[in-house]
């Protein structure tokens, strides 16, 4: 791969996406990083402030669904890597409504597809579509085993069902028309500049506002935790060193129940917000379960650990602590998401 590269972030507003982007800004100066997001409810500009005069770092926004907006951004940047994080991602949402899942995550990522493939039509050497996935499309474990990215898909979900799609279509792409790709399917993320809908930034505002701790049914799903940065880091390799056409699992070895998440989440913000031990636990309140919840999900990361010699860098326990700190110092960021302003933000910046 060359040296200095023009490279397409979707979705780089967002929670995951924004760490990406901080990563390749800050450590690839010689990189074009280019920020493509829709900036729908989970895309915030804020989250990138720090980073937004960077020299080679370049915003549009565009839905990744538009025919004529992303092949424009692969031919005026001269792109010739894509990391494809843009995607409708909230389960409770995609039981609301399926079709923006499948408008998202299926279309919009044929649409960069296309665009790929008639952009690099004539020369694919040095060219990457990074597709970044979900355990999810798994489905659900129920015994002590572990998905490998050899474990056949049973996506139980519409969200995972699209992500699926959208994961078959990449591999389709990759065997009709030699697309270069790589894709990665990760566990769940937790870190600083996530949106409050998902579990612990839920549970932190929430322990902040002494509001109600939801928790569906009796709090026994298993989830597989990886501190976001690490997840950047995972996806900075790949993006470097993967092999085309291979898949690769990344997780945190580090499962824990719903309800012993939240209860240890209670604890740490009792004793950063100076409460008794237990007060914030008295907010715990269990609710109707989802859908379809899936049991458990558990992540097999020995490929990647191997072949590219990635880990996690840090325990649960201090990324945790890590993370509370962040939104305690950050409840403005926290309010903004909530209310919307930051929209505000965007108008000012780019008056469009």
């Amino acid at each position: 791969m060359s040296t200095q590269r023009n490279i397409l972030i979707t979705g780089g507003a967002g929670f995951i996406g924004s760490h990406v982007v901080r990563r390749f800004v800050t450590k690839y100066p010689q990189h074009r990083i280019i920020n493509l997001d829709a900036l729908t409810y989970a895309g915030n500009l804020e989250n990138l402030r720090d980073i937004e005069q960077a020299p080679n770092y370049v915003f549009v926004k565009a839905d990744i669904c538009d025919a004529e907006a992303v092949p424009k951004v692969f031919k005026d940047y001269a792109i010739d890597g894509v990391i494809h994080l843009a995607a409708e991602s909230h389960v409770d949402r995609s039981i609301t409504d399926p079709l923006a899942f499948v408008r998202t995550n299926v279309f919009g990522t044929v649409t960069l597809l296309n665009a790929a493939k008639e952009a690099w039509n004539t020369v694919m050497e040095g060219k990457r579509f990074y597709h970044v996935s979900t355990d999810e499309v798994y489905g659900s474990l129920h015994d002590e085993s572990l998905f490998l990215e050899t474990t056949p898909y049973d996506p139980q979900s519409p969200y995972s069902a699209s992500k699926a799609a959208s994961d078959h279509f990449v591999r389709a792409y990759g065997n009709t028309y030699k697309l270069p790709f790589v894709l990665s399917n990760c566990s769940n993320n937790y870190g600083s500049h996530h949106f409050p809908e998902k579990l612990i930034p839920l549970m932190i505002n929430n322990i902040r506002n002494n509001k109600p701790l939801p928790v569906y049914g009796k709090g026994e799903n298993v989830r597989d935790w990886l501190w976001v940065e690490d997840h950047a880091a995972a996806i900075d390799t790949i993006f470097h060193g993967g092999v085309n056409g291979e898949t690769y699992n990344i997780g945190g070895h580090n499962e824990w129940k719903n309800i012993d998440l939240v209860h240890l989440l209670c604890a740490i913000m009792d004793r950063k917000l100076g409460r008794t031990a237990g007060e914030s636990a008295k907010l715990i309140t269990y609710v109707t379960d989802r859908a379809g919840h899936d049991l458990r999900y558990a992540i097999d990361a020995t490929k990647i650990e191997r072949e590219l010699g990635w880990r996690p860098s840090i325990t649960f326990e201090v990324g945790l602590e890590r993370t509370v700190d962040w939104y305690l110092a950050n409840s403005e960021w926290l309010d903004h998401v909530t209310s919307g302003a930051y929209r505000s933000y965007y108008e000012a910046q780019y008056g469009r």
